[in-house]
């Protein structure tokens, strides 16, 4: 194998591919990336067994071939070599397969592994096919992966659901993530061909990955997916996943749908406040204390090590007073997507969960529940 191939357009796809690698790998073969070279195109693939990414780039091909390098190593290589510059890679066989990268007047040389031993990661048939925007994906990623658990005991909740929803005549996609404490809900349009499909759950590390990729594209993303797997190609990318084997709780019966008390807060001035008056807490995680009354709301945080704070907010309310608790990290988490100049939320009492709306996106939701304070 001999290429020459354009050092930014290498970068990127790298860039790319070595992210799927971990940092620490049982298996040596793991920690490497494929690189084979045919018909003017060079082809990157990278694999933790679970999540495999493919990328294919332009790229003048000498002598076709395939290779394994580290994946880390190559990718820190090319980072540091000039921008614009072009970069050669050829295989050398006859000194017991080491690949030989080099630009200008700098070469490395880097030792591989047979391709023999690289693991093919079979999509299988992916019988459900549907096209989303790029938008679309980046925004119901966004609104909902904050809320994924990362408690390992409870693996069905590490990524986010997806599926076919109905609500009376209107037929959406709808993706979900919950931690046990709050909940996050998005929903798109349902695209042609998604209306049969099973409800999945993305893991965490592909959702993070795919977000990684989404924002170097602008295509429009192609979705196929199986009870076991899932694929997203666009743009000479493509992502292949398995999917977390297990049953995603119902979380309709989260949802409340009689909280009739209905609080109004100027978005950004609530999550300003949120965060100044939990500086006083250690860790963020302590309880933000809301005491709501008539058109206003009393923040405030009691930490017995350092002190007190409080702050008052205008806000539009008439219901009963009410005094409630909620994680001020969680409370923040939720503001910072909410896109509307107001953020609604919809109480019971101090003890049930309560409703978090955007006043000007009716696709999302949220479910937070409370602390005692």
């Amino acid at each position: 194998m001999k290429i020459t191939v354009e050092r930014g357009a290498f970068l990127k796809a790298l860039s790319h591919v070595q992210s799927v690698v971990e940092r620490r790998n049982t298996i040596p073969i793991l920690s490497n990336v494929m690189i084979e070279a045919a018909k003017g195109r060079l082809k990157l693939t990278a694999t933790d067994l679970d999540i495999e990414i493919v990328e294919s780039l332009a790229a003048d091909v000498l002598r076709n071939g395939a290779a394994t390098a580290p994946a880390h190593m190559l990718y820190d290589i090319v980072r540091k070599l000039p921008e614009g510059a072009q970069v050669q890679a050829e295989l050398l066989t006859a000194e017991g397969g080491r690949l030989a990268v080099s630009s200008g007047s700098v070469r490395f040389e880097l030792a591989c592994l047979p391709k023999e031993d690289f693991p093919q990661m079979a999509a299988g048939a992916l019988p459900h096919k549907f096209r989303v925007a790029g938008d679309d994906l980046k925004r119901l990623i966004d609104k909902t992966r904050f809320a994924i658990s990362t408690e390992e005991t409870r693996f069905y909740l590490n990524g986010i659901y997806l599926h076919a929803a109905k609500d009376g005549t209107t037929r959406t996609m709808r993706a979900v993530a919950t931690d046990g404490h709050r909940l996050a809900r998005f929903e798109l349009d349902l695209p042609d061909g998604a209306s049969d499909m099973p409800g999945i759950i993305v893991p965490r590390k592909t959702v993070t990955e795919l977000r990684r990729l989404l924002d170097d594209t602008e295509d429009a993303i192609d979705v196929s997916l199986s009870d076991t797997k899932i694929q997203f190609v666009s743009s000479g990318v493509e992502l292949t996943s398995k999917l977390i084997d297990g049953t995603f709780p119902d979380y309709q019966r989260v949802i409340p749908s009689n909280n009739d008390k209905v609080l109004s807060l100027d978005s950004k001035e609530f999550s300003q406040s949120v965060d100044r008056v939990s500086t006083i807490s250690a860790d963020k995680t302590r309880a933000v204390k809301l005491n709501i009354g008539k058109d206003k709301v009393t923040l405030s945080v009691v930490n017995p090590d350092s002190g007190t704070a409080t702050e008052e907010l205008g806000a539009t309310y008439a219901a009963s007073p009410i005094e409630i608790g909620f994680n001020a990290r969680y409370l923040l988490d939720i503001t910072s997507q909410i896109e509307g100049k107001d953020v609604r939320f919809l109480l019971h009492d101090a003890g049930s969960p309560t409703l978090i709306e955007d006043t000007e996106d009716n696709r999302t939701l949220y479910v937070l529940m409370p602390m005692r304070v």
